[in-house]
């Protein structure tokens, strides 16, 4: 399974993409850092993330994107440029007709360190350790995202596997 991370943000945007099973070690494909500068106008910014993610979603064709779930912080404009990026991701992926899922930080934490509580540099120590990678991928960004692609396969990919085996069940019930 290929999927594409996003670590959404406004002014940056991490992208990751990452192969693999569940249960297996996964393989970077590539990670990227989309830059808007907070000068520009808003509509701007919004567009030029959304063409980024269209054209890095047309070039990978991953099969399903990952999207960081936006949480409650104290500073409202940081919520509200997330959650605005937030949308650009999933959009990204309903355009090119991907299944789309969202985790919180603590999910994602939990799934490549064993901890919820994991700080940004163990998540970025055990991003660099889990894809075998000689150096740790930069800005932390970039790491974050290659965590909720790693965080999909490990759990989404089970998940959606349970998901289609209890779907077999009900159309088989129905016969």
């Amino acid at each position: 399974m290929r999927v594409l991370g996003v670590d959404p943000g406004l002014t940056r945007c991490g992208v990751g993409v990452v192969e693999g099973v569940p249960g297996r070690p996964c393989t970077l494909v590539g990670y990227y850092v989309i830059y808007t500068d907070p000068a520009d106008d808003l509509a701007l910014r919004l567009l030029h993330l959304d063409r980024s993610l269209g054209d890095l979603v047309a070039e990978h064709r991953p099969q399903s994107v990952a999207v960081e779930r936006v949480f409650s912080q104290h500073n409202v404009r940081t919520v509200m440029g997330t959650a605005q990026a937030s949308a650009i991701a999933v959009l990204a992926g309903a355009r090119a007709g991907l299944p789309v899922s969202t985790y919180t930080p603590s999910e994602v934490k939990a799934a490549v360190t064993g901890s919820g509580q994991a700080e940004k540099a163990q998540v970025t120590s055990m991003v660099t350790r889990l894809l075998r990678l000689d150096a740790p991928p930069r800005p932390a960004d970039a790491a974050d995202a290659l965590a909720l692609a790693i965080c999909h396969i490990w759990r989404g990919g089970t998940k959606a596997k349970i998901e289609q085996a209890a779907a077999a069940v009900r159309k088989a019930g129905r016969r």
